[in-house]
């Protein structure tokens, strides 16, 4: 009999304590992006043919020459891509140097991108099995860093760049500058 109550009452302290750990991972804010370690840190030696004719491809050494830059993962059969086509045409318009990546993609797919939403990029690199867009920690496309002109990885933009984004960008990239 002694032995079944303390059975029971380690069961419903078991019972306790799932509840209470239930509680607290319910009570925390979700959080649906996986965020890059690398911010803070240099970017991953890297060196990418070309993704088009039209712009040369890109290498860790680009991102690394004194100037800030954003550096935009993209491809061109992801639709929030082509929704944040304006967004960044409009921070090159303001001065801002954009290179990209262009993953699992082709020349003429990158092209006939290019042509119907603009080329804001002056370099774009072809990473066609994402071994770039992983090496940075990306997890999806689009996904945007702001890279100082070290190389160094100041911060990360998860998704389209939306109009309420850009102010926020141009700070980032001020402060890298500085």
């Amino acid at each position: 009999m002694i032995r079944l109550r303390v059975v029971l009452w380690v069961l419903v302290a078991l019972a306790a304590a799932l509840f209470a750990l239930f509680a607290l991972q319910l009570s925390r804010p979700k959080d649906d992006f996986v965020r890059s370690a690398l911010i803070g840190k240099k970017v991953p030696a890297f060196a990418l043919e070309p993704a088009t004719d039209g712009r040369p491809g890109l290498s860790s050494a680009d991102l690394a020459d004194g100037r800030p830059k954003l550096l935009n993962v993209f491809a061109s059969w992801c639709v929030p891509c082509a929704v944040e086509a304006p967004q960044l045409g409009a921070l090159e318009r303001q001065g801002v140097e954009i290179v990209a990546v262009a993953i699992r993609d082709r020349p003429e797919s990158v092209d006939g991108f290019l042509a119907a939403y603009g080329n804001p990029f002056s370099r774009i690199g072809a990473d066609p099995i994402s071994e770039v867009q992983l090496a940075l920690g990306s997890s999806g496309v689009p996904e945007t860093f702001v890279v100082d002109g070290r190389g160094i990885i100041r911060h990360q933009h998860l998704g389209e760049i939306r109009d309420s984004d850009v102010p926020i960008l141009l700070e980032k990239l001020r402060e890298a500058g500085e």
